[in-house]
């Protein structure tokens, strides 16, 4: 067989490194591994033993046709597929999800960010690229290769570059060399919660012009108050882009969008109606008594479909004083005190996911313990998005088909609010 130029195919021949790579995915037997182009299988005979399943995603025909005559069982799954056609959505009921790539370094950056971009259930990274490629990724400030590609990735993963290789390890030989690269996601408070939208836009202004002085790219709104804001940060006036940190740029982004840093829920400030079997006002607590006493109360949910018939689930934010960091509905939330159903659901879509949508009611569900002891009207309603998701209620979202809800549902219930599975379940009846 012939190595494909136009694929960029250089196939690793050294099984004592092909080993080593393989020890750094850290794989487990409940891990699901993703290898792109895994080629001949150089890395995927040493990582195929350590895990619970795979899929092993190929471009090149011939090459699949061998992997499956090689690999393929119950438990491994081979695909002739462009990687970046592959639905990473079909992922999460099989997390947690680990990928590993000797990845052709022409399509190194767009593969990347189709499997690690927000949400994704993939939890480490382990490929094989350009070193100078790699270079950028590991960047730091006040170096060449510190830019956008670095703040981006950085922000969510901690990237390590571990190893450098020389061409002579593949064959064919490459005319540059290669680096092995980690990235393993940060820690919840590593650091400073941030619009992930927000920062990269910010990022991609300030290095648009590399050596321009910060302050003459960033947006006109805060140009006047750029020495407040720099001495606040902590940068001089005349920083340019690469002079920040990485914090310092989190910081800059929630500055500049007047956003404050995250605090945990105040759990005494809302009051709601607390009511009995037969949802009827009975009176008030607070949402800290409510949920301490297990008192029946009132809320709502919507489900926001798209045209494709798709339902948009939100990630809970990881300070929601319940189920925190578990996928939800659309958008939902509590009937305060002295308020319907129908009202909390039409402000609840605006509030949390910023648009403005007609509300249909589908089922009345009784008060439970899935529920959270709550009477819940659910709602449906229909639109495509953007939606601007309000950060102190929601980490991330995306729009997920049906079927494939059910499959993460019964694989994984707990990546789920138990109030969500209750709705779901009587939505789907």
């Amino acid at each position: 067989m012939r190595p494909s130029k136009s694929l960029g195919q250089n196939f690793l021949h050294d099984q004592n490194l092909a080993r080593w790579i393989v020890e750094q995915l850290e794989l487990t037997p409940q891990d699901h591994l993703v290898e792109i182009g895994p080629g001949l299988g150089a890395l995927t005979q040493f990582a195929l033993p350590l895990c619970k399943s795979a899929t092993l995603i190929e471009k090149d025909r011939r090459l699949a046709a061998f992997l499956r005559e090689r690999f393929e069982n119950d438990r491994v799954e081979i695909l002739h597929r462009d990687a970046l056609q592959f639905d990473v959505r079909e992922l999460f009921p099989r997390a947690p999800v680990k990928l590993l790539g000797n990845l052709p370094y022409y399509v190194t950056s767009p593969i990347l960010f189709h499997f690690t971009e927000e949400p994704t259930p993939v939890e480490r990274v382990v490929i094989t690229t350009q070193r100078e490629f790699a270079e950028r990724l590991a960047g730091g400030p006040d170096t060449n290769d510190y830019g956008v590609l670095s703040l981006v990735v950085q922000r969510r993963w901690r990237v390590k570059l571990a190893h450098t290789l020389p061409g002579g390890f593949f064959f064919p030989e490459p005319n540059v060399e290669s680096a092995v690269v980690v990235l393993s996601p940060r820690e919840p408070d590593e650091l400073e919660d941030c619009d992930g939208a927000r920062f990269n836009a910010l990022v991609k202004q300030g290095f648009s012009q590399r050596r321009k002085q910060l302050r003459k790219l960033i947006s006109a709104q805060s140009a006047d108050d750029w020495p407040a804001v720099a001495k606040q940060i902590g940068f001089p006036e005349t920083a340019r882009a690469e002079e920040l940190s990485l914090k310092q740029w989190i910081a800059l982004t929630n500055l500049l969008a007047c956003d404050p840093p995250k605090l945990a829920q105040d759990v005494h400030g809302e009051v709601f109606d607390i009511v009995d079997e037969n949802d009827r006002v009975l009176r008030t607590a607070t949402r800290h008594e409510v949920h301490t006493q297990k008192l029946l109360h009132r809320a709502v949910h919507i489900f926001v479909f798209n045209k494709a018939g798709e339902l948009f689930l939100q990630k809970r934010s990881r300070w929601k004083d319940v189920h925190p960091s578990r996928w939800d509905s659309s958008a939902a939330g509590h009937v305060n005190a002295g308020c319907d159903y129908d009202e909390t659901a039409a402000r609840e879509i605006v509030e949390e996911i910023g648009v403005s949508a007609p509300v249909e009611l589908v089922v009345k569900i009784d008060a439970c313990k899935n529920t959270g002891w709550e009477f819940v009207h659910l709602y449906r309603a229909q639109h495509d998005g953007p939606f601007t998701l309000c950060r102190a209620e929601i980490e991330c979202g995306a729009f997920f088909p049906l079927p494939l809800i059910e499959r993460w549902i019964e694989a994984r219930p707990q990546d789920f609010a138990t109030g969500f599975i209750e709705c779901f379940a009587r939505f789907r009846e």
